[in-house]
């Protein structure tokens, strides 16, 4: 037996989040058992908030990840210690709020999602992603079937490296990782020598004029005027970037790892 499980790349934007139902539904995703989707960056292109977290889960997503913004909107603080279905990264400091993994019971498979911030030229530094994430998954080894890692980082050497290092490790069941954070999806999708599914970036799902689904005068303000620029969502069709994993209930390892989109709007 199988189990189908579909990445999203990162939501920017209200109405991104906003036309998840209809991306996901309207035919062109296949169907799959379980979705993960990064919101870091629905509320305005910067954060999370929880009437957004809500449109997201309504769409059908399992569980919500995030990355560095995800307290750039206050209000998500509280509702995210209310619930399980959106995480923090998990090396943040043990006292934020919130949690950097979950385990959610899906058809009789029992599947741990965590989130983690990698430091290469992200900011500020957290904690070792690498040690942290051995350390969860050590502890919850006996309480999972296998795991899922969405490594929301910069640097696409520690993306692959953190990807490797836990493809050696068999033991922890760990089937998929994707990376996160960069908006631009790679061509990279792969199943490494110890069966985990892996991408170093699944791109975002937001619109496609723009750069990075951020209208392009702010940018260049920025970039080539050297002043300061307050950075709106860009106009377009909302496209869906990600990657759907079939994941062998044997082995919890990927047979197979496959690059979708789907397109909505105008």
């Amino acid at each position: 037996m199988s189990m189908t499980v579909l990445a999203v790349g990162d939501i920017v934007g209200d109405r991104a989040a906003s036309d998840l139902h209809a991306l996901l539904h309207g035919g062109a995703i296949p169907h799959v058992d379980f979705i993960v989707v990064n919101g870091e960056n629905a509320a305005a292109g910067r954060g999370l908030t929880p009437s957004l977290a809500r449109t997201i889960l309504d769409a059908g997503a399992d569980v919500i990840t995030s990355g560095n913004h995800i307290w750039d909107k206050i209000e998500i603080k509280d509702y995210i210690d209310g619930t399980d279905s959106v995480l923090r990264p998990a090396n943040y400091p043990d006292a934020s709020p919130g949690i950097g993994y979950t385990i959610k019971k899906v058809a009789g498979w029992r599947i741990l999602v965590l989130n983690v911030l990698g430091v290469g030229f992200m900011d500020p530094p957290l904690a070792c992603p690498f040690v942290i994430t051995e350390r969860i998954l050590r502890r919850e080894l006996q309480y999972y079937d296998f795991a899922l890692i969405d490594i929301h980082a910069e640097s696409t050497g520690e993306k692959l490296a953190f990807a490797r290092y836990f493809d050696s490790l068999r033991e922890l069941r760990v089937a998929a990782i994707w990376g996160t954070h960069t908006h631009i999806p790679t061509s990279d999708v792969r199943i490494l020598p110890g069966g985990t599914g892996f991408v170093t970036d699944l791109g975002m799902t937001g619109p496609q004029d723009g750069v990075l689904g951020i209208k392009t005068e702010n940018i260049l303000t920025f970039l080539r005027d050297k002043m300061p620029s307050r950075f709106s969502v860009s106009d377009g069709e909302t496209v869906l970037e990600g990657v759907v994993f079939t994941i062998d209930e044997a082995t919890a390892q990927t047979k197979k790892a496959v690059r979708v989109t789907a397109s909505f709007g105008a």
